[in-house]
């Protein structure tokens, strides 16, 4: 990634990065789809204002922002252009595990927004499994570890200064292990572009690992504990905040169609589409279900910030609640605004094709419905566990 000049921390970082949003991120986000280019410029420009320190720890010249914070975040980012927002919310979810068990150099790169980071856990042969890597970790007999893989579905593939990268356990007894993988390691490889139905500037592509030498210390956390990791740290932060997502584009297409509604004559009646009574059902409809699903983020974040016992059931509830709203949302303003959603200058289809990624990102919906079904029948969250 470019580097980024030094950003200073001040105590409006939040409200900083929504200049940037508007003045850098949102002018580029219709050529960075188009292009499927990844967003080096505002990726660049919010590393300057903070965001990529935005929850890194301010002894290292971090924000020490919390998670209410960093989905406000993403919530503006995804409304304005998803594939930025998509590469903001995996580097938080990586952040994450780095904070808690990565080197200080990386930490204090990343808190002054010379780091960009993410996860790599999906692979080719377990698919949106996550917790079951197939990929291996083997000491060489010099002290330091092999790794071999083929990851999938990397977001930021090849930009990311550094991968968040699982495996299975090198020695110990469990399902995984994690590692900090420098991107620019020996025997990487991008496999190709990502060119996708949308998110399409987020670099999202299979990355390949032969016999990638890290030393051991480039662990995080235990041997055979990558998956309580993961679970307790970064995939908590990504489900928050791919709710946090969802609800930006849902809000991003709904200020659309409210502003084509009005705006939009039907000459022969001298009405416009806001005076038709159906016209005005369909969008109080759709208005309904974005602001249930952002009540429910809300609710989530205060079980999370009280510690309140049902927070582990919110937070598996959240994205899978989200994902499917914003995506009955999209469907829904397709229909209200007809035929001139389909026009690139509207804004609705971009969004609309954003709006369908966060059901099939890992954990997919369906996965979630099985985890929260699961923790309230007192089952173990995967069959691994038992």
């Amino acid at each position: 990634m470019p580097q980024p000049a030094h950003s200073v921390q001040t105590p409006d970082t939040v409200q900083g990065l929504d200049a940037v949003i508007r003045d850098v991120v949102e002018p580029l986000a219709e050529q960075v789809d188009q292009a499927g280019a990844f967003p080096r410029d505002g990726v660049r420009a919010l590393a300057a204002a903070g965001a990529l320190g935005l929850l890194s720890d301010p002894e290292f010249g971090g924000s020490g922002a919390d998670l209410r914070q960093a989905a406000g975040v993403v919530e503006r980012l995804a409304g304005v252009c998803g594939s930025t927002a998509m590469v903001l919310l995996m580097h938080y979810a990586a952040v994450s595990v780095i904070e808690a068990h990565g080197p200080e150099t990386v930490r204090r790169a990343i808190a002054e927004g010379r780091h960009l980071s993410t996860l790599a856990f999906s692979e080719k042969g377990s698919r949106s499994h996550f917790w079951a890597p197939v990929g291996t970790a083997a000491q060489d007999g010099s002290g330091d570890v092999l790794l071999n893989a083929r990851k999938s579905w990397v977001t930021s593939a090849g930009e990311a200064d550094s991968y968040v990268w699982s495996s299975r356990p090198l020695r110990a007894a469990g399902p995984m292990t994690l590692w900090l993988v420098p991107s620019d390691s020996a025997g990487l490889e991008v496999h190709g572009d990502y060119d996708g139905f949308g998110l399409r500037g987020n670099a999202s592509s299979p990355v390949g690992a032969k016999d990638v030498r890290v030393p051991e210390t480039a662990r995080l956390a235990a041997d055979g504990q990558g998956l309580a990791t993961a679970l307790e740290l970064a995939l908590p932060r990504f489900l928050v905040l791919s709710a946090a997502f969802c609800t930006g584009v849902s809000e991003a297409l709904l200020t659309l169609a409210a502003e084509h509604l009005r705006t939009t004559r039907l000459e022969h009646l001298r009405q416009t589409l806001a005076e038709q009574p159906l016209a005005r059902r369909d969008y109080a409809l759709l208005r309904l279900r974005a602001d249930a699903a952002r009540t429910f983020l809300d609710d989530t974040l205060a079980a999370l910030d009280t510690g309140r016992p049902d927070a582990t059931s919110r937070v598996l509830q959240v994205k899978a609640l989200a994902a499917e709203t914003t995506a009955e949302v999209a469907d829904g303003v397709m229909r209200l605004c007809g035929g001139s959603a389909f026009r690139r200058e509207l804004g609705v289809e971009r969004r609309f094709r954003d709006a369908l990624a966060a059901r099939v990102m890992a954990p997919t919906t369906e996965a979630l419905y099985d985890f929260c079904g699961r923790a309230g029948l007192g089952l173990p969250l995967f069959e691994e566990a038992r």
